[in-house]
């Protein structure tokens, strides 16, 4: 910490941040060569499609939080582009993994290494298994359908004159960070740590709308309660706390605990948005009874790991330590 807080004092505000963001950018062009060369490959696709997601949002979460210190229209302009590269990239994984997390939970629930066939009889067992291969299929069916929809948008843009226009403007950030002249030259102690310090701020505000005492009870049931507008704050506390997360990996911090926290509103995030989805596909009309009550149970497991997951954030934040 000591050698840090020297670091903090001896180096120049557009030091710390020029060196972050030229990392950055450097981590988002190596993404998108990885994925020039990974067409055929949809593992090392996926991979890319992730550097390139996680470099995004570092660069545009330092350009938000850092504004003052770079030239603002052009931070501005970028961060905004990098956010709709970011979401658009997101898009296929979110459904691809959802359909996973889907059809794994109900491997689990019907207690079988491998869901009976979508047209197999009744024989196997239980209400449950019966319907569990309709509700994977009608799963399947639809998030198949929204990834490929996904999938093409992706290709779309990263075809389009927009992501080059953005691929070009990192590739000159990579070498050349426009910074205001002044505020550059102040101290990192004086310039970087108060900015970095708004983001702690705006999250601890996030944080005391969270119901943390009951969340620290692990069957509080709660979470169980398939609502957007009890979850929408949780969601809020996890976009905010990685835009601080990113505030202090510019100033050279520990995030460990701050990554771990974020993890555990990942998973929280995840459950929630699979909740949905069976909820949804719930509501298709004429779905045989049997299939209804699959999903319901497996509505029910997700809402279950949406408070697992945020018992895990309060366990994991009560021994956060946020360095500023």
């Amino acid at each position: 910490m000591a050698q840090q807080n020297h670091d903090l004092t001896a180096r120049t505000a557009g030091e710390v941040l020029g060196a972050y963001l030229r990392a950055q950018a450097t981590a988002f062009l190596r993404g998108l060569r990885l994925h020039e060369e990974s067409r055929a490959d949809a593992v090392e696709g996926t991979e890319a499609a992730r550097t390139l997601r996680g470099a995004a949002r570092r660069i545009s979460g330092s350009l938000a939080t850092y504004r003052p210190v770079t030239e603002s229209a052009w931070a501005d302009g970028l961060r905004t582009e990098l956010v709709w590269l970011s979401a658009t990239l997101a898009d296929e994984h979110a459904y691809g993994a959802r359909l996973t997390r889907l059809l794994d939970a109900l491997h689990r629930l019907s207690g079988s290494p491998e869901l009976p066939a979508p047209r197999g009889s009744g024989s196997v067992g239980g209400s449950l298994t019966v319907g569990s291969a309709r509700a994977a299929a009608l799963l399947e069916r639809q998030l198949t359908l929204a990834r490929t929809r996904a999938h093409s948008a992706t290709l779309q843009a990263l075809g389009s004159a927009r992501f080059h226009a953005v691929a070009d403007a990192v590739a000159v950030l990579a070498s050349e960070v426009p910074l205001d002249p002044i505020a550059a030259a102040g101290r990192t102690s004086d310039v970087l740590v108060p900015l970095a310090a708004q983001t702690e701020s705006r999250l601890a505000v996030a944080l005391a709308g969270l119901p943390l005492v009951r969340a620290s009870h692990p069957y509080n049931a709660d979470a169980l309660i398939d609502d957007s507008h009890q979850d929408a704050p949780w969601h809020s506390v996890r976009r905010l706390l990685r835009v601080h997360r990113y505030a202090q990996e510019a100033l050279g911090a520990d995030v460990a605990r701050l990554a771990a926290a974020g993890e555990a509103l990942d998973r929280h995030r995840d459950a929630a948005e699979a909740a949905a989805a069976s909820a949804t596909a719930a509501r298709t009309p004429r779905i045989a009874p049997a299939t209804a009550y699959a999903l319901g149970v497996l509505h029910a497991d997700q809402r279950h790991e949406v408070e697992a997951s945020r018992f895990a954030f309060q366990q994991i934040w009560g021994r956060a330590v946020v360095p500023t």
